[in-house]
């Protein structure tokens, strides 16, 4: 190439990168909790993210603030809902879909002992312990042990039977403070099973066993769940 051709290779290419610096979106590459209206006031946080609402895979990422501010601690990859995921306020129990919202994290459980350096809250799972859902029941959406006369078996979950899903797990404290009746009940972020979840969040063991271990009941870790963009947007959480 002439020197002159090469001068003015190097100057468009300057020129491009400028262009590109400055086309750049507003913010894109600030960390996701930054870009969020609320992370829960915590110094840790979850993050679930789907393209959209059809998705049924996505990607779980959990982040630690140091210094004012937000830094990756780790991610995996995720499992939403079979049918994808809705909006936790008007969310339906039933549909399979995962609620998106901000959540916090009550305690964590399973039918294995909690990995070795767990300091969250852990409740191990036996042949007695329930997951009411029965809409019936004074104990809706709640861990029983064993099951309440008024929480009918069929309507409930039987911890132990979930071997794979339950052998670690987090709470997600969504309808969970002040559970609405018919909104939906026992959603987790647990184990990956054979597939989509039935409206819980899951990752592969390793990574499970990893959030465990990461998570701090001090600094108050919550989890949000949310799409790439519209009205159910991880960042408008």
């Amino acid at each position: 190439m002439r020197p002159r051709a090469a001068a003015l290779a190097s100057a468009a290419a300057l020129v491009l990168a400028v262009t590109g610096t400055l086309g750049a979106a507003p913010g894109a590459s600030r960390p996701l909790p930054d870009r969020m209206a609320d992370t829960g006031g915590g110094t840790q946080l979850i993050t679930a993210r789907a393209a959209h609402t059809g998705s049924t895979t996505g990607t779980v990422t959990w982040w630690d603030r140091h210094g004012g501010r937000w830094v990756k601690s780790g991610s995996a990859a995720a499992r939403f809902g079979a049918k994808g995921l809705t909006a936790g306020g008007s969310r339906e129990q039933g549909t399979n879909t995962t609620p998106t919202g901000l959540f916090r994290l009550p305690y964590a459980f399973g039918i294995k002992p909690a990995p070795s350096g767990t300091d969250y809250p852990y409740r191990r799972v036996t042949k007695n312990s329930w997951w009411c859902q029965d809409n019936k029941s004074r104990s809706y959406n709640r861990w029983t042990q064993p099951r309440p006369a008024d929480c009918r078996a069929a309507e409930s979950e039987h911890l132990i039977t979930y071997g794979t899903q339950y052998a670690h797990a987090l709470v997600i404290g969504f309808n969970y403070d002040r559970p609405v009746r018919g909104r939906g009940a026992g959603i987790f972020l647990h184990v990956n099973g054979r597939g989509a979840t039935a409206g819980c969040v899951s990752v592969a063991g390793e990574a499970m066993r990893r959030i465990l271990r990461w998570a701090e009941p001090d600094r108050r870790p919550h989890m949000a769940i949310g799409t790439e963009s519209g009205p159910t947007a991880i960042t408008r959480y």
